[in-house]
């Protein structure tokens, strides 16, 4: 089973002053497609603490979900603690979540996610609304197992057809 961890960025949630309804969507989709959920943190929105998080739980979790911190408000700082703590950037991903999210929402182009590798580990950045961040997240869960595989440094096997442009 994959090793998954969930960190909400919010500082109201993280003073208590609201619950965390996105974290616990995030979980419990990752957990209805075969993810061991290990961990869920809240953090404030705070560069340097989401690094410590995202750092830290990259050490026990092979994926790695934030939820919240994406958009353009000013303390909005998790895209720029993802890109400080990536070794690689993953541009496919978060163009396939606005991509769906903008079938939902005209606001989806608003978000500023990123997605990257640490190591053997996957960073992927979610809106902060649950909506957005499950809609985001159906969109790419599909492809993470394999994201997985490859960052092993597992062979895999592709299906000659793979990638071939339609009939």
């Amino acid at each position: 089973m994959m090793r998954a961890a969930v960190i909400t960025v919010s500082d109201s949630c993280f003073r208590g002053q609201r619950v965390d309804v996105s974290g616990r969507v995030v979980a419990e989709l990752l957990q209805a497609n075969a993810f061991h959920v290990i961990s869920h943190l809240v953090v404030p929105d705070e560069q340097a603490e989401i690094e410590d998080a995202l750092r830290h739980q990259c050490e026990v979790a092979s994926l790695v979900v934030t939820t919240g911190g994406t958009g353009i408000a000013p303390r909005d700082v998790t895209p720029e603690a993802t890109k400080a703590v990536c070794d690689r950037l993953l541009d496919g991903f978060a163009e396939l979540m606005r991509a769906e999210g903008r079938k939902q929402t005209q606001f989806a182009p608003l978000s500023r996610s990123v997605s990257g590798t640490r190591g053997r580990s996957l960073i992927v950045n979610l809106p902060g609304s649950p909506g957005g961040a499950k809609a985001s997240l159906e969109a790419v869960i599909s492809i993470i197992p394999h994201a997985l595989t490859l960052l092993e440094g597992s062979s895999t096997q592709h299906d000659e057809n793979e990638g071939a442009a339609p009939a």
